[in-house]
């Protein structure tokens, strides 16, 4: 018997082999470079590209910066990506204390009542109560002989990774989000200011019918097409008034604040900033994205999973000591030591296939995340392609549409020349000022969504997330953990903040 719990105990501190498949990134198709990427981006450095600014680079409105800094003190979304962390944190120490021995203190205790006659029969006379109590410490300890507990600690700390990345891809998001909605606010006040000032100047065109009715120069049809034109452009200001209000509600629920009114700042006329972005960019993807090395932290632990399954296939090992005294009350009584020592050995000879099933299930799901994981990747290009060709064509839409401006507004010009001279009809006055306005209002939201194309890229670059802060001064001092490569080195849970 001794021979045999000492072999347990030394089978124990053998060196352990971990069974299941060692994590390799797999190979992902990614092209030299983005559709698109030979019209807009340039060739530079990494250090020096578009992806690498921090976002108060970026966006250098100093009113949006401001809304930017509120959102990541405030947003909801951000602090409950935060909790998920800690929630995270907890289950990888949990997992990772799994392959340590559990250390207890222990009290136990019985007392029992003896009659005469059972004293009687064993030659002994009266009635004795007996009291037994014992204190000590239990040990006890299942040998990862297989490295079930490893691989699920491996797999737990991969879950961790995968909520930071989470968090910072919300950050990334956010700022995105923040953006994008206050250069859509700003837009539609150009669009109220435009149809404010179309409506000013149909009501002064209005008033100038009505007074060349009155001197019998123009007639009745004149004046209700005025009227009919101004309260187009009068509908037209409470709808845009309302979107303004809803941008708004937009805007403050991303802060974390009840809806209210959003501060402005000026705003230039042009887009402001030209991307810029290095040629070998769709390799350095997989580490800037937050979704993508989100996704291969999922891989990661699915892998590590797989060995934990594969280990309940094998014998289980169980060892548990007790040490300790015990203090006996009684005819032969007193303190006297106490000590116990003792293993197991279980290994599953049939179990209706659970074990297996479960390994299946394991390696199913593991092919789940390693499709994400590609997927991720694929969807990640085209998203920055989009925006790169969505960039290099709004800029010859612009070009035009400032043409067309251009055109429109010195036709309506012409055209109350020539009516107020008397050479043509207010029709040809009224198709000008629709050309006008409406060419004004497509000028409008071409250089918004030349904006959004901006703001889109930069997100979908993964750009500044790396350490991300509320501020520039506090990015030195971030503590937070930079994606894996591959690797699967554990970390003691202490170091991850």
């Amino acid at each position: 018997m001794k021979r045999w719990v000492s072999g347990l105990l030394i089978v124990s501190f053998l060196p352990a082999c971990a069974v299941g498949p060692n994590y390799q990134r797999p190979k992902a198709n990614l092209p030299l470079k983005f559709r698109g990427q030979e019209k807009v981006a340039e060739p530079v450095s990494e250090e020096n590209s578009f992806a690498e600014l921090p976002w108060w680079e970026v966006f250098q409105d100093e009113t949006l910066q401001g809304l930017i800094r509120t959102a990541l003190e405030q947003n909801k979304d951000l602090k409950i990506a935060a909790a998920r962390i800690e929630e995270a944190r907890g289950l990888y120490r949990m997992k990772h204390g799994e392959q340590f021995p559990e250390i207890g203190a222990a009290v136990s205790g019985s007392q029992t009542f003896t009659t005469k006659k059972n004293f009687e029969d064993e030659g002994n006379l009266g009635n004795v109560n007996r009291t037994y109590v014992a204190v000590g410490a239990e040990i006890s300890y299942q040998v990862d002989l297989w490295g079930q507990y490893r691989r699920g600690s491996e797999a737990a700390r991969a879950d961790l990774f995968a909520q930071q990345d989470f968090r910072r891809n919300v950050i990334i998001t956010l700022i995105s989000d923040v953006a994008r909605c206050y250069f859509e606010l700003r837009e539609l006040d150009e669009e109220l200011r435009i149809t404010k000032t179309t409506a000013g100047l149909r009501q002064r065109s209005l008033n100038l019918i009505r007074i060349r009715l009155s001197g019998g120069i123009v007639s009745l049809l004149d004046v209700r097409q005025g009227e009919a034109e101004l309260a187009i452009a009068a509908r037209d200001i409470p709808e845009i008034e309302r979107k303004i209000a809803l941008k708004e509600n937009e805007i403050s629920l991303l802060l974390g604040q009840n809806p209210g009114p959003i501060a402005r700042g000026k705003i230039s006329a042009k887009p402001f900033f030209t991307p810029k972005v290095p040629i070998d960019l769709p390799s350095n993807l997989l580490e800037r994205r937050p979704d993508i090395v989100g996704a291969e932290h999922q891989l990661m632990a699915a892998n590590a999973r797989i060995g934990e399954a594969k280990a309940l296939l094998f014998p289980q090992i169980n060892l548990s000591a007790i040490i300790g005294a015990a203090f006996i009350t009684g005819p032969v009584g007193g303190w006297t030591g106490l000590a116990s020592l003792g293993g197991s050995l279980f290994q599953a000879l049939f179990d209706g296939g659970k074990r297996k099933g479960n390994l299946e299930a394991v390696k199913a799901r593991f092919e789940q995340a390693l499709q994400n994981y590609l997927k991720v990747i694929q969807q990640s290009l085209r998203e920055v392609s989009d925006a790169l060709i969505t960039i290099d064509k709004l800029k010859g839409v612009r070009k035009e549409m400032e043409r067309l401006v251009a055109a429109a507004m010195d036709g309506l010009r012409l055209a109350n020349a020539r009516y107020e001279g008397g050479v043509s009809s207010y029709l040809e006055v009224l198709e000008a000022e629709r050309q006008s306005f409406n060419s004004q209002l497509t000028l409008a939201r071409t250089k918004k969504e030349q904006l959004l194309a901006v703001v889109q890229l930069y997100r979908v670059l993964g750009g500044g997330w790396v350490g991300i802060q509320d501020n520039p001064e506090s990015q030195a001092s971030s503590t937070e953990l930079k994606p894996s490569s591959g690797k699967t080195t554990e970390v003691p849970a202490s170091d991850i903040k």
